[in-house]
């Protein structure tokens, strides 16, 4: 890999973090995106650096809960047989596994059944747990967390050798 261009780079940071179980690191770059702050470490691994030393550091994290739809009680039925019905499949499985004599057939009838009844014990559980909120949260979401920049951080003691090996200058 060759240098970084120059718009994803900005000039390193000078901030020092310190936790009790780790030694004290230094940041010597910032980026917009993780691709570019992972092209950087890789880099450096290219070059030998010893990369147990990097961190790739997310700051200024966001909290998007993105909202997928409305939820009414057809939708939290829906959401929650399924739900049920995974985990109702897996452990209708698991315990068919249990039968020496014909396990295959067992574990097979087993999952469908703990399927259809994990379904209907889900259903049921979301139909109640839908209505308890009356009618708070009619949506559906789905939450993830986004750090607005990517700082690389290398261990304090190798952080020059770190800057000289990317070509940046303090």
């Amino acid at each position: 890999m060759s240098e970084q261009p120059a718009s994803s780079k900005t000039a390193p940071p000078t901030s020092r973090t310190v936790t009790p179980e780790a030694p004290a690191r230094r940041s010597i770059a910032t980026f917009q995106n993780y691709a570019d702050a992972e092209q950087a470490v890789d880099a450096l691994s290219d070059r030998g650096f010893p990369v147990e030393r990097v961190a790739i550091v997310g700051r200024e994290l966001e909290l998007v809960e993105q909202v997928t739809g409305r939820l009414n009680y057809p939708r939290a039925a829906l959401r929650g047989a399924a739900s049920g019905a995974v985990t109702g499949a897996l452990i209708g499985w698991i315990f068919g596994l249990f039968n020496w004599i014909n396990p295959l057939i067992s574990a097979l009838l087993l999952a469908f059944y703990g399927l259809i009844f994990g379904a209907i014990v889900g259903a049921v559980l979301g139909l109640v747990v839908h209505a308890m909120q009356r009618g708070r949260r009619d949506f559906a979401s789905a939450t993830f967390v986004h750090p607005r920049r990517y700082e690389v951080m290398v261990d304090e003691a190798v952080a020059p050798e770190a800057v000289r090996l990317l070509g940046w200058e303090t």
